[in-house]
């Protein structure tokens, strides 16, 4: 049996070899990512079964004469040529972003409004300001959209009742066609529009302004800043990716509004309220053949991509450049 020799006096013991804990980490790291790639794998099925797959299905298609009833042949680009001469698409296209326009700017800022506020109430208050102001959010758009029917109404509405209220001291009060005057029927599918997402906005921006550091606004005060100044320099600096998500989830959802043009107006009055979404489901539910609606639906992606683009374009924001 082989013996130790012992190290010669005075000199040190040769250092023993360090052990390495890379292995470990390896194989915990190798877990950690078969774990979440488990995680991931039902929810990517199904994306893959309910977006990715009927995209390119979708996008296959509109290069056909397509219909579910009859024979399809190979057309080209004839479809997006269709959709693109179609002034009634186009022109839903414009409508939906100047739609868009009236919509997000009001609603971003009363919500910045309304946060400001609640973030100076105590707990209890603001916790019921906050229920209450999310409850039009759980309304369905159907029932909303009847509500806001009633008040529009040419005859029995709400609003001309409060008008004529006020006009018919000094002047004869005309009713006005709120829904049925091209010139006032988008604005006001604006109104509710903005009332249902109103809950969402306000409650997302409340919880970017929880999350700024109470010591930023503690020095600022310290140095005389006025409350104007500490929105300008500390809360819509702090809240600036926030306000790219609720922009581009906003101005996507105004320019896909379909319920409330189809109910309160179905499109009317002369296609005044006519939006892209309510173009491409009237001519899929009405046409013999459905590739000149997939084709517009097609057209309609690339318009909600150029509006993400643009608003990251001129929204710089660190945390959306990292990523």
């Amino acid at each position: 049996m082989a013996t130790a020799t012992p190290s010669p006096p005075g000199t040190a013991a040769p250092p023993r070899p360090a052990r390495t804990a890379a292995p470990r980490r390896t194989g915990r790291l190798h877990r950690s990512n078969l774990i979440a790639y488990l995680m991931l794998a039902p929810l990517m099925v199904l994306l893959a079964i309910f977006v990715i797959i009927p995209f390119f299905q979708a996008a296959s298609l509109s290069f056909f004469d397509f219909s579910f009833y009859l024979p399809s042949t190979f057309i080209g680009f004839d479809n997006y040529r269709n959709v693109l001469s179609d002034p009634i698409f186009t022109q839903s296209i414009v409508r939906g972003l100047l739609f868009m326009v009236l919509v997000v700017p009001i609603g971003l800022v009363l919500a910045f409004v309304f946060a400001s506020v609640v973030k100076g109430m105590g707990r209890r208050l603001a916790s019921f300001v906050k229920t209450s102001i999310y409850l039009p959010t759980i309304v369905s758009g159907v029932i909303a959209s009847i509500v806001f029917i009633l008040i529009f109404d040419y005859y029995g509405g709400i609003l001309n009742w409060f008008l004529d209220l006020l006009v018919s001291p000094f002047r004869e009060f005309e009713p006005i066609p709120w829904l049925g005057d091209p010139a006032t029927a988008l604005p006001s599918l604006a109104v509710p529009a903005v009332w249902i997402g109103f809950g969402v906005t306000a409650l997302i921006m409340l919880a970017g302004m929880l999350d700024i550091p109470d010591s930023y606004y503690e020095s600022a005060s310290l140095d005389g800043a006025t409350w104007w100044q500490q929105t300008i320099h500390i809360t819509i600096p702090m809240l600036k990716n926030v306000l790219i998500y609720l922009l581009i989830a906003g101005c996507t959802g105004a320019i896909q509004q379909f319920e409330l043009p189809l109910i309160m107006t179905g499109g009317g009055p002369l296609n005044s309220t006519m939006m892209p979404n309510l173009y491409i489901f009237q001519h899929f539910t009405q046409d013999q053949r459905q590739g000149q609606p997939l084709a517009a639906a097609l057209m309609l992606f690339v318009v909600l991509g150029l509006v993400s683009a643009l608003i990251f374009r001129f929204i710089n924001s660190e945390k959306t450049q990292e990523g």
